[in-house]
């Protein structure tokens, strides 16, 4: 599995974990039913704590990505399409609140920047 950690940008490592394993199931290199690495494999991997893999994994089951059996693995969980859409929403909207703020700081209005967004959206 090829996830990158970064130690600067102050993003913590299990939530890097986890936003790159979700853009993963999202995106469909992981699909339902894949296994993911074991706790351990991945913390060795990644030469990182295997708490913080266990942190990374249990968020991504609670938030309905994965699902844990004990003995056997962790496993990418049937896509739900509204779970996966809202995700999708809220990264679309946290893209736009910083497209937003570097509008303002340019001084860009609401009408430029909606016909801007336009342009881009349509090619």
């Amino acid at each position: 599995m090829d996830i990158i950690i970064s130690n600067s940008g102050g993003v913590p490592i299990y939530e890097q974990i986890i936003s790159q394993i979700k853009e993963m199931i999202i995106s469909g290199v992981l699909k339902e039913g894949d296994a993911l690495p074991s706790m351990r494999i991945l913390a060795k991997e990644l030469r990182i704590s295997v708490i913080t893999t266990k942190r990374a994994y249990e968020e991504l089951e609670a938030q309905g990505f994965i699902e844990s059996y004990t003995g056997k693995g962790s496993f990418v969980k049937s896509k739900n399409i509204e779970l996966i859409r809202e995700e999708q929403l809220r990264q679309t909207e946290e893209l736009l609140v910083l497209a937003c703020e570097k509008a303002r700081l340019c001084k860009i209005g609401v009408d430029e920047l909606c016909e801007i967004l336009k342009l881009v959206y349509t090619g």
